[in-house]
């Protein structure tokens, strides 16, 4: 990149179980909440932003372009231009990468970049039968017409569609995301035991994060009249192996391995960043929380769709010259035990590396880096927002380590994967 692209500064909500205390607050009044919040700490002139960009996936209908209704709500002037983007699971990240493209261009060198999920709001649909019976009545052009569709009505007609698991099914392989886990645990032997034991481990480290007040200074609590969250409460606080290990599996129940308990859970979250240039920020004087160095998207097949951190990071160590032992933190999204697991076995594996890349293995990822408060698994996984989330989190943990090099990287539903090189 001509220039190193700075951070200003982050924050997020606390992460919600869905359909529970945030449940009845809008993703667009979420991120309103937190986009409102960081440009107030960080006392900046609304006026300055060139635009805002916020990724989401559910993209909620009475919310039409969701950033342009978050960006009024949180205070910018009708001036200000926003759009929405979605790439599924790193959506977030693509409203970074989307703002950093814009500096790139000339087009502006003030965002506001970040993403929101409402999972509790994700509706349930109407079936086809009776959206079809619904139009013919409409159309109608008479009574006797109106009995006659009417007639064709059958009780079947009012089961709902569950939007969420429509959204959650990979319309290319035909398969919901938890099968993608589980093709990836046959494919690379791991057990339900490491899954349980690595869920686990997610629950103690961020259970140990909330205790140490980690994470304060990256959440800002919601309080509504609807809502009064502090902490992300998803967190099963002394959760053990003998309960995980009671949990049924429950997209493979015959043979599979994957549960809810070593699964990400459904949530809702929203999180903003201010991005620019370090020259802006030199000009503007605000010290930058750190850099985005640079970032890569690659693509795979999507009943292995977990595997895109590998495929990402790959691309983008080859784009930077970076390798495993110049980075100081990790933060890879946890949508399923099985996932993360099956990367750390890819990133050493001297034959997967060979056939996939034809080149030697990338390395081995220590794990005493990797999401060291925790990850989705047990701090839940809102769908739009986990990929500006991680990045963010793993800025404001280099600052903590006082260390210089970050890999931020998720799976992408459909196929795909991103990694993100940060630095302080």
């Amino acid at each position: 990149m001509k220039e190193r692209i700075a951070i200003i500064d982050g924050l997020r909500s606390p992460i919600a179980k869905a359909n529970g205390k945030l449940d009845l607050v809008s993703a667009d009044t979420l991120g309103a909440i937190i986009t409102k919040e960081l440009v107030s700490r960080n006392n900046l002139d609304y006026k300055l932003f060139d635009e805002v960009i916020i990724g989401n996936v559910a993209q909620p209908a009475n919310a039409a372009n969701i950033a342009r209704v978050l960006a009024i709500k949180a205070g910018f002037p009708q001036s200000t231009i926003a759009y929405t983007v979605h790439r599924n699971c790193a959506s977030g990240m693509q409203a970074i990468s989307s703002a950093i493209e814009k500096i790139q261009t000339n087009q502006g060198d003030l965002y506001l970049a970040g993403g929101v999920e409402s999972m509790s709001n994700i509706p349930l649909l109407h079936s086809d039968k009776l959206r079809r019976l619904i139009t013919k009545l409409t159309y109608a052009r008479n009574f006797q017409e109106k009995l006659k569709i009417l007639g064709t009505f059958r009780p079947i007609f009012l089961k709902p569609v569950i939007g969420l698991i429509s959204g959650l099914t990979d319309p290319i392989s035909g398969r919901i995301m938890g099968i993608t886990a589980e093709n990836l645990a046959n494919e690379f032997k791991i057990s339900r035991l490491s899954q349980d034991e690595y869920a686990l481990n997610s629950h103690l480290k961020a259970q140990k994060a909330i205790e140490d007040g980690v994470l304060k200074d990256e959440i800002h609590p919601i309080m509504t009249k609807d809502a009064s969250i502090i902490d992300d409460d998803g967190v099963r606080l002394n959760q053990n192996i003998q309960s995980l290990s009671k949990l049924r599996p429950i997209f493979d129940r015959l043979s599979g391995t994957v549960t809810a308990g070593n699964s990400s859970q459904v949530s809702d979250g929203a999180c903003s960043l201010i991005v620019t240039t370090e020259s802006k920020a030199k000009e503007l004087n605000l010290e930058p929380l750190g850099f985005i160095s640079d970032y890569s998207y690659a693509g795979l097949e999507a009943s292995r769709m977990g595997l895109g951190p590998v495929y990402a990071s790959k691309k983008l160590f080859d784009k930077t010259g970076t390798s495993l032992k110049d980075i100081d933190v990790i933060e890879l999204n946890e949508a399923f035990a099985a996932q993360v697991i099956a990367n750390l076995e890819a990133f050493k594996s001297k034959s997967f590396c060979k056939k996939t890349f034809g080149s030697d293995a990338i390395g081995e990822i220590d794990e005493s880096i990797l999401n060291v408060n925790g990850g989705a698994i047990a701090l839940g996984h809102p769908v739009g927002m986990s990929g500006a989330r991680i990045v963010l989190t793993a800025l404001k943990e280099l600052r903590r380590r006082k260390a210089k090099k970050a890999l931020a990287t998720l799976c992408i539903g459909g196929g795909q994967g991103a990694a993100f090189l940060l630095e302080v």
